[in-house]
């Protein structure tokens, strides 16, 4: 789906070609269709993509990511490569009084390995950081899941410990990965 680009704050411009679009119901269909596109291959990753059979699932996602968005407990935002939506980035979880967010993300098969995700994320914790909201990111990933460590490395993220059988996955507890960048304030 082509967005037209809107000057808001819940906008966050990458780049030229790049933006980060606050979750909204307007996207709800061709979420849906960017989630059956890359199913299988997000399902080696990620466990809800299984949950996801219908529009309406991921209309019920987007209605209850919409409302943590609006009152701050979680941020939600699509990635928009050259207006087509190609992928999402999120902190799933925002701690206000520690100023820590935890942050998720997928992207469309097709355009990883351009630094989508990496410029995106800058952006995004620039983007927090200046409004003075958050000073702590964290990125928690299976020991498994090398692009994602080898993501959190090339974004300045720093390990800090190893979680045992700590994420459930295709039948599986796996160990999982911490790694968190701070902010000075």
């Amino acid at each position: 789906m082509k967005a037209s680009p809107v000057n808001t704050p819940d906008i966050i411009p990458v780049n030229d070609a790049i933006s980060l679009r606050a979750v909204d119901e307007i996207f709800v269909a061709p979420l849906y269709q960017l989630t059956l596109k890359n199913k299988a291959w997000l399902q080696q990753t990620l466990n809800w993509p299984q949950f996801v059979n219908e529009e309406a699932d991921t209309r019920q996602t987007v209605q209850g990511n919409v409302m943590l968005h609006q009152r701050g407990y979680a941020k939600m935002y699509l990635i928009f490569h050259h207006e087509a939506l190609i992928g999402v980035l999120s902190f799933n979880l925002i701690e206000p009084l520690n100023k820590t967010a935890y942050i998720g993300y997928w992207l469309d098969e097709d355009a990883q390995g351009q630094g989508i995700v990496s410029r995106s994320l800058q952006a995004l914790m620039q983007h927090y950081v200046e409004r003075g909201e958050l000073r702590r990111f964290v990125i928690k990933c299976r020991v498994d899941n090398a692009s994602s460590n080898a993501l959190a490395v090339r974004n300045g993220f720093s390990l800090e410990g190893c979680l045992k059988q700590a994420e459930y996955l295709n039948g599986a507890y796996d160990d999982q990965n911490i790694y968190a960048r701070i902010f000075s304030e």
